[in-house]
């Protein structure tokens, strides 16, 4: 499935935009398609170009891709279709809700911008969240942290 097309111009206070037929999808680029009403939120947000998101890997999913060269992702991410990323204003809460004291994480770092088959989408609390419709590649890291546990809590190396 490609993405939708697109043919009605509209305008919201992120400016002008265009969305598709029935309206279900809009974009103010070239590569990434949101639904209309959250297209001015995920815009205010600072969700546009030249913007880094986060994968979390446990050590050994980590491994593994490094030797493939390719992962479908975490278990989680084959159950629902898709690779789960977050901003950098989410992953400190991704990892408390998911990766609460589990020890030897890495945090891989991706450029957004471009990602062929990158989503934002809806999920916890209303938020745009980035997910990746199709298997995560060396080639898309731009680098990989590790991201150790101290004094029960992740720390986090300065996000961009």
């Amino acid at each position: 499935m490609g993405p939708p097309k697109l043919e009605y111009w509209q305008f919201g206070l992120s400016g002008l935009w265009l969305s598709n037929t029935d309206r279900t999808y809009s974009t103010f680029r070239d590569d990434i398609y949101v639904k209309p009403e959250q297209l001015d939120q995920f815009v205010c947000n600072g969700q546009t170009r030249d913007m880094i998101i986060y994968k979390i890997f446990r050590d050994a999913e980590w491994a593994q891709m490094q030797v493939d060269g390719t992962t479908p992702g975490a278990p989680i991410d084959v159950a629902d279709g898709y690779v789960h990323f977050s901003d950098a204003d989410t992953v400190a809460k991704t990892a408390a809700l998911y990766f609460a004291d589990i020890p030897d994480l890495w945090l891989v770092a991706v450029q957004a911008d471009g990602l062929d088959g990158l989503r934002w989408e809806t999920s916890r609390g209303g938020a745009a969240f980035p997910h990746l419709y199709r298997a995560f590649d060396m080639a898309d890291v731009a680098w990989a942290k590790p991201l150790p546990v101290i004094n029960g809590h992740h720390q986090f190396p300065e996000l961009t």
